[in-house]
């Protein structure tokens, strides 16, 4: 027997408390939300949103050529206390006729009009007098005037209060006609220019994000990280000199590369590059003067120089090759005329190529002091074991990669927040950090296995999920301070989220695939990067163009959105109009981003059709 199986009593009081609890939930939320049924129902609301529809069906697709027929009427305001005669402005074709030849000031008269056409609308203006007629402004009395089927129309107006003159003033009736064929209007064209913007907008983005993003969704990977291990004094030896590695990297490609874009830009070197040789060749000869026999010295002596000034002429002929870029391009750009365009590009790719000289140079020294220090001192630890020289340096390392863990973030803290007092808030941090790391290090084994690929699965996978918590607009904003208004900064936003949502798609995908062809490609002797070149990346091909496409699609509907915030494109142009309240210019600007996201739609299918 069941006893906790409830009688049919206890069952109706369950079912009667939950739907109590459901009405609360709702009706609080409804409070919340500030739900009332009673507002749409005035009149006013009713007025204002059949207009705001009547405007959106009626977009502004096109313009005819106009001609305006303005027809005057002499009026006294006030009423003089003598008689009075009043000049005569009639002319050929349609008259205007009042109701009375004077009034006073916010009296109604009637305006009577004959010989129009039907199809025009007539607007009515008050002009006050003014001894040059150049000078003469129109105040308007009325909205659009219809024209009956003679022609004919009568509407009755009120005079200004304040719009006083002995002489005689004016009422004039203006109607614009419609001549011609019609033509696109403005609306269409700036719509048109704006919608291949944001196209383009979100091709760039999304095609470099992609590209940053594929790299990472291989870190976010749980399947292919879990297996990265390193020991535990091997980990503590690469925190503590990555650090140097990237600032040796930086310094070095974005010094030797700067002399390459001088060369080339401003035609001289600085006169320090001299000295560079000698000292790095008596770099070289220090750091393997205590290595082995004369025969390996001389051996390593040249391995090592080969690389360093290999890697230094990378740097060289990449700074030599973004100058040229940027002499070529402005160089086109000044030729060219309408396709100078392609000038531009090849100076901002060339720009793009200077600047990240730095960062490239940066993450290459990184990874080749890591690589130097990190495998070689694993390969010793797991040789020697724990000894008390090994031991003593782990825990020399673990203080060093302590105060850099610890240490750099409180310098990004005291360099965003301006703390006053460096000294004490990266020291400290650093002692710290350098402390708990030496003590854990005396108790952790030397060679003791640690999940070198889960700490970075974890930490990639935590940066991208903060980046994709961040909507766009607000990225948008941010990117809008820092690289002014227009479409550059909504490339740039689109493409950090897109990096973000693709990174985690992609990783999700390669955590799906078979591993089977993982096992094989493994059993060969293969290394980690051969394994994912043959075995993963076969697999994941149809899913990432697949994604991919997809973005593209999200990102043209992102970047209206993104517009509202500066961000160049459809939007911008459509926020413009909305805040003036040109509901029919922003009619044509919705049916452009309909169409756009319905043929990329089926853009794309057919191209998954295809390919996947």
């Amino acid at each position: 027997m069941n006893d906790n199986k409830l009688t049919p009593r206890g069952n109706f009081i369950r079912t009667f408390l939950l739907v109590i609890v459901i009405v609360v939930v709702f009706a609080y939320g409804f409070q919340v939300t500030k739900i009332n049924l009673e507002e749409p129902k005035e009149e006013r609301r009713q007025t204002q949103l059949t207009n705001v529809i009547r405007a959106l069906a009626h977009p502004d697709l096109t313009k005819y050529e106009t001609e305006r027929l303005a027809v005057n009427v002499p009026i006294m305001v006030p009423c003089p206390d003598t008689q009075f005669t009043l000049p005569d402005l009639s002319q050929p074709g349609p008259s205007v006729t009042l109701s009375a030849e004077c009034a006073e000031p916010g009296s109604e008269i009637t305006v009577t009009g004959t010989g129009f056409e039907q199809s025009d609308n007539a607007l009515i203006f008050f002009v006050p007098y003014k001894a040059d007629e150049s000078d003469e402004v129109q105040l308007p009395l009325s909205d659009d005037v219809e024209i009956d089927e003679q022609g004919n129309f009568s509407h009755v107006v009120e005079l200004k209060k304040d719009r006083t003159s002995e002489n005689p003033q004016k009422i004039r009736v203006v109607v614009n006609r419609r001549s011609g064929f019609p033509m696109p209007s403005q609306t269409v064209y700036d719509t048109i220019e704006k919608i291949i913007e944001t196209v383009f907008l979100a091709l760039i983005a999304t095609t470099f994000g992609t590209a940053l993003s594929i790299p990472v969704s291989f870190l976010a990977a749980r399947n292919l990280m879990i297996q990265v291990t390193n020991v535990f004094g091997s980990l503590v030896t690469v925190i503590a000199i990555a650090p140097i590695g990237w600032f040796l990297g930086s310094w070095l490609f974005g010094t030797i590369g700067g002399w390459g874009v001088n060369l080339i830009v401003g035609g001289e070197v600085p006169a320090t590059a001299g000295l560079w040789a000698p000292a790095l060749l008596l770099f070289s000869v220090q750091a393997m003067a205590s290595r082995g026999s004369w025969a390996k010295q001389l051996t390593m002596l040249r391995s090592y120089s080969v690389g360093v000034l290999g890697a230094l002429g990378v740097a060289l002929a990449w700074g030599l090759v973004a100058g040229l870029g940027q002499v070529i391009g402005l160089g086109l750009a000044n030729v060219l005329g309408p396709f100078a365009f392609l000038g531009n590009f090849l100076f901002v790719i060339s720009d793009a190529l200077a600047i990240f000289l730095p960062l490239v140079g940066g993450l290459a020294g990184l990874f080749a002091l890591v690589s130097l220090a990190g495998v070689p001192t694993e390969n010793m630890l797991l040789r020697t074991g724990e000894t008390i020289l090994s031991k003593a340096f782990v825990v020399l390392m673990s203080i060093l990669a302590g105060g850099v863990l610890l240490g750099l973030p409180a310098a990004l803290v005291t360099w965003l927040y301006q703390l006053s007092n460096p000294m004490t808030s990266i020291g400290w941090p650093a002692v710290i950090g350098g402390a708990l790391m030496g003590i854990l290090s005396l108790a952790v084994k030397v060679d003791r296995p640690m999940p070198t690929g889960m700490i970075a699965y974890y930490t990639t996978r935590t940066v991208l999920n903060v980046l994709r918590a961040i909507e766009p607009l607000i990225m948008a904003i941010v990117f809008v301070v820092w690289v002014g208004i227009g479409p550059f900064a909504g490339v740039m936003a689109l493409m950090l989220h897109t990096i973000a949502a693709l990174g985690k798609l992609y990783s999700e995908q390669v955590e799906n695939i078979m591993l089977g062809p993982i096992e094989a490609v493994t059993a060969t002797g293969a290394n980690r990067l051969q394994t994912i070149v043959y075995a993963v990346i076969p697999q994941i091909v149809p899913p990432y163009i697949a994604f991919t496409i997809y973005r593209w699609d999200i990102n043209v509907r992102m970047s209206t959105i993104i517009g509202f915030a500066g961000g160049g494109g459809i939007g911008f142009l459509l926020q413009q109009n909305l805040n003036l309240l040109k509901y029919r210019q922003a009619s044509v600007q919705m049916i452009a981003i309909a169409i756009v996201v319905s043929s990329l739609d089926f853009i794309s299918a057919k191209i998954r059709e295809r390919i996947i």
